[in-house]
């Protein structure tokens, strides 16, 4: 077991990397916007040499021969056929959450590369998040404080409404540990739910949550009052909702997408937002991120935005760390390797 806590000192300047004599690992950086977590450093330099993407750049002899795994935090750094071909020594590639559409697998698995992910450490908040982006969509609840806090307020009117979230259809696409999870707490809001996924999960599964399959995503964009996307982004999932999905849905349905921005097409959801085909939309991923200030989504009122926080609790963050420092170490030791993606 890996001991994690708080460190007495660490070097905290530009550059530090910490022991020499660590095992080497690459990182993004210690500043930024995509830097790894400051609070995180101290128990990263515990186990590892860390080596910035600016170090290792400025001095690829040195550092490439050195560097045994890769640290990516926010996509970063990015893992190319180029770094891949400067880095000898490399055994492992850890990322932080649960998608991996940021990785070329197949050309990873060619230099024989392994690589973990985190899914367990992130489940629980991003289902968390869903869950709060569908009550503030069905509630109006962004619209409502506008209202509340506008200097030309002066009552509020009684016919300010949202949906009923209680006894509504909830269908979610995705059910891997984010969808699951998802419909356990849907369940406590006795919400009847509806799943589409690759795979039927099994019947104690369903029974627990009170959730029904749906083989075809048509049936379930039909029937559901709100449709949560919790799945990953794969070629096949790429624009998964699009002009002719979202005319599938009801009128008052609110569509919520905790995926990645491109399992939407948001020329086709901008389009069903201002006509009425759908009553709205609650997204905490967005392709790209961010969107350009001028982009037309940004100046609907029936839209909820938030800038793809679905694990950005420090409780999550901690832990997808620690997963990451355990599958390295496993790794680097010739253990077998929690959270390991299979490439092939």
């Amino acid at each position: 077991m890996v001991k994690f806590g708080v460190c007495e000192e660490r070097q905290t300047e530009k550059g530090a990397m910490g022991n020499q004599d660590l095992p080497g690992v690459l990182v993004s950086g210690f500043e930024g916007p995509c830097c790894i977590c400051e609070d995180h450093v101290g128990d990263l330099q515990k186990h590892f040499n860390l080596i910035t993407m600016q170090e290792f750049l400025e001095n690829k002899t040195q550092f490439g021969p050195k560097i045994q795994a890769v640290y990516i935090w926010g996509g970063k750094p990015a893992v190319d056929l180029e770094l891949l071909q400067s880095l000898p020594s490399l055994k492992i590639i850890a990322s932080s959450g649960a998608g991996l559409d940021h990785l070329d697998r197949k050309l990873i698995a060619s230099f024989g590369v392994k690589v973990a992910n985190t899914p367990h450490a992130v489940s629980s908040p991003t289902a968390d998040l869903g869950m709060a982006l569908l009550l503030a969509a069905a509630r109006r609840l962004v619209e409502g404080y506008r209202l509340a806090i506008s200097p030309d307020t002066e009552n509020f009117p009684t016919n300010f409404m949202g949906q009923e979230v209680t006894g509504a259809t909830l269908g979610i696409i995705g059910m891997g540990n984010i969808g699951y999870k998802i419909a356990q707490r849907a369940k406590a809001f006795e919400m009847k739910i509806l799943y589409h996924n690759r795979k039927c999960r099994k019947l104690e599964e369903e029974k627990a949550v009170g959730a029904t399959y749906c083989e075809r995503l048509d049936d379930l964009l039909q029937q559901s009052d709100f449709v949560m996307l919790a799945v990953s982004l794969t070629p096949q999932t790429q624009r998964l909702i699009g002009r002719r999905e979202l005319r599938l849905m009801k009128p008052t349905a609110i569509l919520v997408n905790i995926g990645r921005g491109l399992l939407v097409d948001q020329d086709a959801l901008m389009e069903a937002l201002e006509t009425g085909v759908i009553k709205a939309a609650a997204l905490d991923v967005t392709y790209p991120e961010p969107l350009p200030r001028d982009h037309p989504l940004l100046k609907l009122k029936n839209i909820i935005l938030t800038p793809h926080i679905g694990s950005a609790t420090h409780q999550a963050r901690r832990q997808t760390m620690e997963n990451m420092v355990e599958s390295i170490l496993a790794s680097l030791n010739g253990l077998p390797i929690p959270n390991e993606v299979l490439l092939k």
